[in-house]
């Protein structure tokens, strides 16, 4: 049976065992498993069923996963996106006054215009047109936008009113339950980064569990005291409700298309330009961590990898979620050396095996899935190395594209300011050559989207 799996996903050509791909699969779920307990939360602000929401979510992310899997080969991961569940909820719907199930619609068509750019190769060429430069600097910078998730989601960081922000202080801190949640994911992440010192497999995940674990022992101690205000829910798995799966029902197939207008197009539209290049720039960042980049410069495969997400996104619309797209966690396996579909089918069942043990995983805390976010990276970022900073053609809009990434929150504006950069700055020193007719359109697509949207 083991040498037909290795057989099937290509082992010996990738470099990898099972053993090693179930390890990755583990470690890309647990470090994404937090949209389980984000998602439901932030779209429930909208008014949706937050019970229809988890099932939706976890089942969407299944469907998704597994289609990139069967379809590509690769090891990534799809779920909700998180920044674009935001703007659905907090933007679409309440600031602009849409209802959930008009939202739904926008995802959907959205989907449906993604599968057609898919098949007619429109994205794979968008893709193709990325100069190496900025392929590496939006692997860096990616790496720096997820480590900032991680110090954000452990309030490591936090808001400060003078510098935006500043590190958390034990001394003004009135809640020694937040401070030990920052001692402990600090802690984490040097146990993390000992075992990948001592090169300990599956090292990114242990440290997941190890950070969880210190906590529940704490809790169990009384030095750790729950504050839902404050974001701190109980570590320890609640079963005390049995173990029920919520019903789809309340917003399975709940879209509603509105009556044509402008501001409904440019709902579409910003779902559309963000959902892109978010997928752009992580399938880019994962891409080259997993040295899939062929010697052209392309992604092998990636017409399939283009749909699934596609797919996902219009299915999880159906479903009733927000867009689905790639996860950037999926780094997390890829980083303990999973790189074969096999990663995405393992994900794809504990999304489905989540629906029945929903309190364990909604359990894990944002302060143990930091150690892993800000470790992995530290390994994303090593790719900054081949990046000639010596050429300002190259140097700057590179710079600009990693740096706008955590300062922005946003994959999608550093990706967009590395790519208005390095046409105007190669145009402007007369290094045509390098900027070809696809970048051209993307800048000026990037500028009207900033000017307008």
């Amino acid at each position: 049976m083991k040498e037909k799996i290795a057989k099937w996903f290509h082992f010996d050509e990738y470099g990898t065992n099972l053993r090693t791909e179930i390890t990755a699969g583990f470690t890309t779920f647990m470090g994404m498993a937090y949209i389980l307990a984000v998602n439901p939360t932030l779209l429930s602000a909208a008014g949706m069923d937050k019970g229809a929401v988890f099932t939706t979510t976890a089942v969407a992310s299944a469907i998704a996963t597994l289609v990139m899997a069967l379809l590509t080969n690769y090891p990534f991961a799809l779920a909700p996106g998180m920044g674009l569940n935001a703007y659905f909820a907090y933007t679409v719907c309440i600031k602009m006054g849409y209802s959930w199930q008009v939202a739904l619609a926008a995802v959907f068509i959205e989907g449906i215009i993604f599968i057609v750019l898919s098949l007619t190769n429109v994205r794979e060429a968008l893709f193709n047109a990325i100069p190496q430069t900025l392929r590496l600097a939006i692997s860096a910078g990616i790496g720096l936008f997820i480590a900032m998730v991680g110090f954000e989601g452990a309030h490591i960081v936090v808001k400060d009113s003078s510098t935006l922000v500043t590190m958390f202080k034990w001394s003004t801190n009135t809640n020694p339950t937040l401070g030990l949640t920052v001692a402990l994911a600090l802690l984490g992440t040097v146990f993390t980064g000992f075992l990948l010192v001592r090169g300990v497999r599956g090292g990114v995940l242990w440290g997941i569990l190890a950070t969880w674990g210190a906590g529940i022992v704490c809790q169990l101690l009384g030095f750790y005291v729950p504050a839902p205000k404050l974001g701190l829910y109980s570590l320890i798995p609640d079963f005390s409700g049995g173990v029920t799966i919520a019903s789809m029902a309340p917003t399975f197939m709940k879209m509603q298309i509105p009556k044509f207008s402008f501001d409904f197009l440019t709902v579409i539209f910003a779902f559309l330009f963000v959902d892109l290049f978010d997928t752009l720039g992580t399938l880019t960042g994962c891409a080259v961590k997993a040295g899939y980049i062929d010697e052209n410069g392309k992604l092998p495969r990636i017409t399939g990898a283009l749909l699934a997400d596609a797919i996902g996104t219009a299915v999880g619309a159906c479903l009733g979620t927000s867009t689905v797209t790639t996860f950037v966690e999926s780094s997390l396996g890829i980083s303990e050396g999973g790189r074969s579909g096999l990663v995405g089918i393992i994900v794809a069942a504990l999304f489905l095996v989540s629906l029945f043990f929903s309190p364990i995983f909604l359990a894990i805390p944002s302060f143990a899935t930091a150690p892993a976010l800000i470790v992995v990276g530290f390994l994303m970022i090593q790719n900054v190395v081949q990046i000639d900073f010596y050429d300002p053609t190259e140097g700057i809009p590179a710079f600009l594209c990693l740096a706008f990434m955590p300062m922005t929150y946003s994959i999608s504006e550093g990706i967009g300011v590395g790519f208005i950069s390095y046409t105007i700055i190669n145009l402007l020193a007369g290094k045509k050559d390098k900027v070809s007719i696809t970048m051209i359109v993307v800048s000026v697509l990037y500028i009207l989207k900033y000017i307008f949207v």
